[in-house]
Parts: structure tokens; sequence; C-alpha cells
């Protein structure tokens, strides 16, 4: 299980009842006299005598248990002008010392000791260092709105031994990747974290109770750090890119072989003490993972995780109220437009996506706790070809020239408490409109953060003829922590507002309510480690015309048993609905009522075999619909090197009823048949903590066989469609994809990739029953095949600086 998820739930888990306040750690700061040798071996002078950090304290599986002596923590820090260093005896048997090889950033199966600094002291913003017992790195931003961002990457160093007591850590973690102000003497917010992962044991110095809601807020401290600055942090990391791209087009005036040579430039600048500029020119993006396409037949957008590294680091001010999805930015564009392609011409070279220019962010938060973040992306015009019927080509714009704004205010307050400007802006060049969000954010904890109240309010604007001014409100109080929980949440949103141009958006013209209980038990009994229940409410309403949408209800429970496998149970139940958008004409259609169970069953991750996954079952009233899922997981440790996933999912569906096409302005629906099958094979093979080879091959299929037709009537009810024939209306979506990347780090934030892609798509109007077929098809399809070679190359003005003299 990756890093993030386990601390997971300690973010985002409540705490109850008032409870007795923990005491707070404190350890007393050491100015070194001399550095450490960086080699894992604690036999330096420089750490004797330094306080030392143990008896830490179980937050998984048993909260509140102290660590056993035979396997206990012992961390020592110190600091010197330049760096915090830290050094770690992890006691434990050599045999219980999980050390998979991962590549960075990747934990896997293996023991770790991290390190969170909160350099301000305002018990909401960290950053955290991690290294595991194969030597592996992983390091994180931590806030209470973004969790753990494991996107955020620093350059720093560190070394581990094994030995007869366990294993040994040494760290250096220089100023430069941390942001401090420059006080003659200062305290900060500090914890410690050891995993361990065959026995899943996790503990942390000061101790981190799951009950309490937050992370950084039951933090210890670090205190009497004396007469440190604040370095220079001006960083470059420039890159050279070769690709060759192989697609069998086979048109006259397009080569089906293609070469290409990039190179540009990211930048890291700090301004003063606490803001950064990060800034990217000419970005390359070619070995980013490709998405997973669906077969979508819903009247909303899918929308797709973010995979190109300079917009996923750092940008937890960015992400506040979900007015930002980065996609847009060049990957999937809101505007595109065909009007000016003629009736007789035809699209012969197409592109959807526009080529970022250049992108930059400035981020920071102040000793008083105000956060700024300033982000600026321009990308570049998008023109097609088009032929007429006489063999004319002409290029058209359906993308212009377009800038991208975001401007960020965020105050914290006391209680893990804050109120957040948001404005998000797109300008496009010539006659394109414009568009423009603003929003205040607010989020308020009562002093032991157990009751909360947050909310926001947005406005958008849009400057186009067919559009305008829009506002969006949300209101939510409730408790958060403690084995009861509780919350009420108002969602109000009206026909005009539209954050899509820089935001994912679906819908507006809504007023929604939802109420959550939830009961929780964390300490562990005979049977299990945890127990937690929840129940969920949400009734909804169109705003204009006023209108009945939707009541939904879902009841769930997830248990983790005493062997570490866990089981999660949810029941769901919709009422008939009135539909405004599946008819994609604005006439209602009256979803028949449904209801669902699905179980989860997840493993004890910790042996080298094990297997997951899920089952659900789907009934609809409607011509007694169904929907079954059959998911399994499966994961390999051979050893330490090498690891295989595999993933099995597949999702029949019979007798649903949905959209398939309009005539006339008149919906058309039909009773279908549909399956959906989705397979992918995972592999990585580390040869060293600093290099390793990962490959991805993913197939998709799905498809839609039509029954019956129907006619969407007035009243939103269906009547049997009477008219021609219709033929053309199955789908047969297949897409398959291999993603092979070798990387290797051969220098501190220096790294070669090499990367080779495949991809294939196929999408008809007629299906093919069998899988195998399928597979067939889209291997014997026309494949776009990549191959690319990246060197990207870390140069600190510091360091080349010293070398220099």
């Amino acid at each position: 299980m990756k890093f993030y998820v386990l601390l997971l739930i300690l973010i985002s888990a409540g705490y109850a009842f008032a409870q007795n306040p923990v005491k707070v750690k404190k350890l007393l700061s050491t100015r070194a006299v001399e550095r450490p040798k960086l080699d894992g071996i604690l036999n330096d002078k420089c750490w004797v005598g330094v306080p030392i950090a143990t008896d830490f304290v179980e937050s998984n599986p048993v909260p509140g248990r102290i660590e056993k002596l035979e396997r206990r923590t012992e961390v020592k820090i110190i600091y010197d002008d330049e760096a915090i260093y830290l050094s770690a005896q992890l006691y434990d048997e050599p045999d219980s010392v999980a050390h998979e090889l991962m590549t960075r950033d990747n934990i896997g199966t293996a023991d770790y000791i991290g390190i969170i600094f909160d350099t301000f002291l305002d018990k909401r913003n960290g950053n955290g260092f991690f290294v595991t017992a194969a030597g592996v790195q992983f390091d994180a931003k931590y806030s209470p709105d973004a969790g753990e961002d494991p996107n955020w990457n620093a350059v720093w160093e560190s070394a581990v031994r094994h030995n007869e007591n366990g294993w040994s850590c040494e760290m250096k973690i220089p100023y430069s990747a941390l942001r401090f102000s420059d006080k003659p003497v200062q305290d900060w917010g500090v914890n410690m974290i050891r995993r361990r992962a065959l026995a899943n044991v996790q503990t942390f110095w000061n101790f981190v109770d799951p009950k309490v809601n937050g992370l950084m807020n039951q933090e210890g401290i670090y205190t009497g750090l004396k007469d440190i600055k604040p370095p220079l942090r001006l960083s470059f990391s420039p890159y050279l890119a070769a690709y060759v791209n192989h697609f069998p087009a086979n048109l006259p005036g397009i080569k089906n072989t293609i070469t290409s040579f990039n190179g540009g430039m990211d930048v890291k600048y700090g301004i003063n003490n606490s803001f950064t500029l990060d800034m990217t020119l000419v970005p390359d993006f070619g070995q980013v993972k490709s998405d997973n396409r669906i077969l979508n037949l819903t009247p909303f957008e899918v929308k797709f995780n973010e995979n190109r590294q300079f917009f996923t680091e750092g940008t937890e001010l960015f992400n506040k109220g979900d007015l930002f999805y980065s996609k847009r930015i060049g990957s999937i564009p809101s505007y595109h437009n065909y009007l000016s392609i003629k009736e007789d011409e035809d699209i012969i070279k197409d592109q959807t996506e526009a080529k970022v220019l250049n992108a930059t962010k400035i981020s920071g938060r102040t000793a008083k706790g105000l956060g700024i973040g300033v982000f600026n992306a321009i990308t570049k015009h998008v023109e097609i070809e088009v032929q007429d019927a006489t063999g004319g080509i002409r290029a058209v714009e359906t993308q212009p020239l377009t800038n991208y704004n975001i401007l960020v205010f965020d105050q914290s307050l006391k209680n893990n408490s804050s109120v957040t400007f948001i404005n998000t802006n797109v300008l496009r060049q010539g006659a394109a409109y414009d568009a423009n969000v603003s929003a205040f954010l607010f989020n308020i904890n009562d002093k032991k953060n157990t009751y909360f109240i947050n909310g926001n309010a947005k406005m958008s604007y849009i400057k186009s003829e067919n559009a305008g001014t829009g506002f969006n409100y949300e209101l939510k109080a409730g408790k958060q922590s403690g084995n009861f929980n509780f919350n009420y949440g108002l969602k109000y949103a009206d026909d005009k507002f539209d954050p899509s141009d820089m935001g994912f958006f679906t819908n507006n013209n809504f007023l929604n309510h939802s109420a959550y209980v939830a009961y929780n038990i964390f300490k562990p009994s005979k049977w299990y480690n945890e127990w937690q229940n929840w129940f969920n409410a949400t009734y909804s309403r169109r705003v204009v015309p006023a209108d009945y949408q939707s009541l939904g209800l879902m009841l769930g429970t997830y248990v983790r048993f005493k062997n570490f496998w866990s089981v999660e149970t949810n029941l769901n139940y919709n009422s008939r609905n009135n539909d405004f958008y599946e008819s994609r004409n604005g006439q209602v259609y009256k979803t028949p009522e449904n209801y669902s169970i699905a179980v989860y069953v997840n493993p004890n991750r910790s042996k080298a075999y094990h297997f997951g996954g899920n089952v659900r079952y789907k009934a609809q009233q409607l011509f007694k619909g169904k929907e079954y899922r059959f998911y399994l997981y499966q994961n390999l440790r051979l050893n330490d090197q090498v690891g295989l996933n595999l993933q099995l999912d597949f999702t029949p569906n019979y007798n649903y009823v949905n959209w398939v096409a309009t005539q006339n302005n008149q919906a058309l629906f039909s009773r279908y048949d549909r399956r959906t099958v989705e397979n992918s094979l995972n592999g990585k093979y580390s040869f060293t903590n600093r290099m390793g080879l990962t490959v991805g091959i993913r197939h998709y299929w799905s498809d839609r066989r039509n029954k019956e037709f129907f006619l969407l009537q007035n009243d939103g009810n269906l009547a049997a469609y009477g008219g021609e024939p219709l033929k053309g209306l199955d789908r047969n979506y297949n897409v398959f994809n291999v993603d092979l990347i070798y990387t290797w780090q051969f220098a501190p934030g220096s790294e070669i990739s090499l990367s080779y892609k495949d991809a294939a798509e196929t999408n008809a109007n007629y299906f093919t029953k069998k899988y195998t077929e399928n597979l067939n098809g889209i291997l014997s399809a026309p494949q776009n095949n990549s191959l690319s070679l990246k060197v990207l190359y870390y140069i600190d003005y510091l360091n080349l600086k010293s070398r220099k003299k």
C-alpha cells in the first residue's frame, strides 16, 4: 500500500467526545560541532550527547500503546548553518525488517522512518522526509485541505545500514528544501513516524490519536534553533529530450515516422524566506503516463487524473475551492471552435491538445500564516487541417493563444481554521470569450477541533452573449472528532454558474441537502482492530424552474480484523428521480428506482502474495435492469526487486435504459445490454534504490448492444418507438496501452529516463461478442508507437558557487 494511503486514515479521522489533552513532547535542539559522514553508521562524534527522541507511541493497530524496548526507536537531530541532520537507530529483529526496493516516492512493503517539520509552527502545514529500510526516499507536503501531497519533491540526502540491532539511518535536509523565518531563535513543530511493515505497526514520536481530526495539530516541538539563516534558494533543471513516433497513417503527405528534439528548463527561486517561484520553460510532457480512457455513456465528461509533475507538485493552495482542474491547461481544454469548418470540408489532421509554452507558480506562507499563491500558464494556439471536395487544404484555428491565471490568499487562523480568497481567470486571444471565477472560503474549528463549520461563496463570469454571471454557495457544519461524528451540508448553484474554463464542472441549477452520521471505534477488541459505521442521505432540487431532482440513501460499515484483513459493505438506495441532463435536450427523464449492495475485501498487504477485490449488485425497477461488478486484484512480490500486479475487472449490465440518440430534437432512449472488461498488468524491476524499470499494460473493452428503442415523452416517461428501424447506434470501444519506463537518478535531483509507449483505440458502431476477438482486433489495429529519451540535470546555485571557490 502506498504510504499516503496509510496516513489518510490519520489525516481524515475524527475525534468524538472531549478527551484529556495529550502532553506535547519537546526536543531540545543541538548545534553540530561537526558534520556527520552520511553513511548510515552512527559512530560520528557529532551524535555523542545529543538528546534522544524515543518512546514512540502506536497509532495503529493499538492507539496509545508505547513501543516495546526491544523494538524501540531512537532519533537524534542536530543542525548547523547549512542543514538539519537526523540519525535513527530502529531496533528490531533483522529478519523482521522489510526492505522492498522501489523507485523514488514509492514505499512498497518496507519499513521506514520519517520526520515532518512545521517550520512556522502554525500546526497546519508541514514538509515530510522519509527513508525506507531499502534506502528509498519519499517526501511530501501536508496541509488540512490537501492532506498528504506526495507530488512535492525536494533534493536531500540519506543513507541506511542494516545491523545486528535492526537498521539505522542518517539524513541531511538542506535549508534550501525548507521555508522558515530569519528569527534569531526559533521553535519548529516536528514529529517522527516509524512503520514496521511486516507487523503492520505505525508509531509516532508525539502521539497521533486516530480519533482526533488532523495530523499537524498533533505534532511535538523542536525548540531553540539559533542563528540559522534561510539560504539563497536557486536551482536550475535543464532538460533535453528526443522522440521517435510511428503511426501507420499511410496517407499522402503525412509521414508515418516522425522524429523531434525538445529542450527546456525548470527554475526554482526563493524570492524571500517564505516564497518560492517555480517556472517551467518549454515543458515536455511526452513521457507522462497515458490516461485511462473509457467508453462514456453519460451526459458529463470524464475526469482524468493529472500526471504532469509541474501541475501536481506544490499546488495545494491552487486546489482550494475545487476551481482548478489542471488538465484544462493544454491537455483537455474547455474551448474548441469548429464553427468555421464548411459543410463540404472534412478534417484530415485534428489536434485537441494545446502545447504549453510556459508555466509559473509563486507560492508560500508568511510567518503570520498568510499563504499567497500566483499561477500563470500560456498555451499555444491550435490549428487543424481540413480538405474540401476539390482537394483543397486549409488551416483552421480551433483554439487561440490562451492565458490561464490563479490568485490565492489563504490566512491560517487559530484552532486549525482558515479563510481563503481565490480567483481564476482565463484570457483568450481574439474573439474567443474570456472567463473569470472568484470565491471566498472559510473553515472554522472550535478549540478542541471537535466541532466545525465551513463553506464558500463563488461567482463565475463568462464574457459571452449566451452566458453571464453565476453564483454558487456551500455550507457545512457538524462534529468531526470522536467516535460519534455528524454533519449537515447545503449546496446551491444558479443556472448561470459555470467554472468549467479552468475547473471541472458537470452541472449547475441545483439546491442540494446532505446529512451524515458516523460512529467509529478505534480501540481494538478481541476480533477487530477498527470498526467504522456511517449513514448518509442526500436530497436535491432544481432551482429554475423549481422541481424535485433526487433522493439517495447510503449505509456503510468497515471492519479491520486482527489479521489485518478488512471488509467494507455499502448499501445504496435511489428513489425515482427527475434527471434533466440524460436527454441532452432539456427534457426531464424519470429515472427508475434502484438499489445496490457492494462488498470490498482488502488483504494483509505485507504478505508477499495477496489478493483482494469487490463485488457489486445493482437493480433497477424499470425492465428489471441489473448490473454486476466483479473486481479482483493480485500482488506478487517475488523478491525485493521484482513485483507484479494484476487487475481484472468485469462489469456486465442487462436491460439498462439510457439516452442513445437525438432525432429532430426528440430524445431517443434504448434498452440495452453492456459488458465492460478492463484488464491491466503492472510490473517493476528495481536495480537499485535509484534505478528501476516499470511497465504498465492495459486493455479496456466496453460495448452497447441495443435491444429496444423508446421516445422520451414530455412527462418524463418512455413510449415505444414506432419509426423507421434505427441502425448504427450500437457501440464497441477498445483501448490498449503499454507504458514502459526506465529511470535512473544518477545524481540528487538529476535523472535519465527512457520511455516506450504503445497506444491503440477503436470505436465502432457495431458490437463484437467475444472478448478474444476484441483483444485480437485492438492488437491488429494501427498502433501509435513512441520511443523517447530524456535527460534532466539538477544544478544548485550555492553548490555551483562553492565548487568554483
